[in-house]
């Protein structure tokens, strides 16, 4: 179960490396992400989430753009402080929306993921 962004980067090589060597790899995944995609290294199982990719989008580049915002250090911590508690509450929504879908709850039982 990948986190997106900059996570997912490392982690798509382990990913591959894994198929090369002959195991099943499955990736679990909100249907909203930014960089996990299908891939033929992979089955994807993904499930839905209450916020959309525009929204997912609008936030990080919210976050991206106080970097280059003046102010003093307290202005400029509070504004980081405030993005990643909002882009965190995308992670937290999203684990919430998997623990609730009780089909892919029950394949990945029975497939002793």
């Amino acid at each position: 179960v990948p986190a997106d962004g900059s996570h997912w980067l490392s982690m798509q090589e382990v990913v591959e490396m894994l198929r090369q060597k002959g195991h099943e790899v499955v990736v679990v995944a909100p249907e909203v992400t930014m960089r996990i995609k299908p891939s033929k290294n992979f089955v994807m199982k993904m499930y839905s989430v209450s916020y959309t990719q525009e929204d997912l989008k609008k936030q990080f580049q919210a976050f991206f753009h106080f970097s280059f915002e003046q102010g003093s250090f307290l202005e400029r911590f509070v504004k980081a402080y405030q993005g990643v508690k909002r882009i965190t509450n995308f992670g937290v929504t999203s684990c919430g929306h998997l623990l609730q879908n009780k089909e892919l709850i029950r394949y990945l039982e029975e497939s002793k993921f």
